[in-house]
This record gives structure tokens, C-alpha cells and sequence, in this order.
């Protein structure tokens, strides 16, 4: 069996280290909503004024 690899220190690591321990963990990352899908859902044109006349009947 093979000898583990020897650990290098990195300072990186040390720092990020000290800081978790003192702050605490970063909060998870948030997704921003995709502009284009939000786009997308919306409709392309606006309703004419015949269609909204013609919907409102019918609810009648």
C-alpha cells in the first residue's frame, strides 16, 4: 500500500478556514429569476379590444 500524499499548506485554505470558524458558513446562493423566461410567460401582444369585448360575455 502506498504512502497518503503529504498535505500542503495553503493559505487560502487557512484563511477561508478562520474566517467559517468566526462568521460562520456563507448562506446558500440565490437563483435569480431568468429574464427570459419571465418574458416568455407574458403574452406578446396586447388583447384588442374586440377580444376583450368578446371575453366579457362570455363570463356573463
Amino acid at each position: 500500500m502506498s504512502k497518503p500524499k503529504k498535505q500542503v499548506f495553503s493559505k487560502i485554505k487557512a484563511v477561508k478556514a478562520n474566517a467559517r470558524e468566526r462568521v460562520g458558513t456563507p448562506p446558500p446562493e440565490r437563483v435569480l429569476p431568468d429574464p427570459k423566461q419571465k418574458l416568455a410567460a407574458s403574452p406578446k401582444h396586447k388583447p384588442t379590444l374586440a377580444d376583450l369585448l368578446n371575453s366579457s360575455g362570455e363570463d356573463q
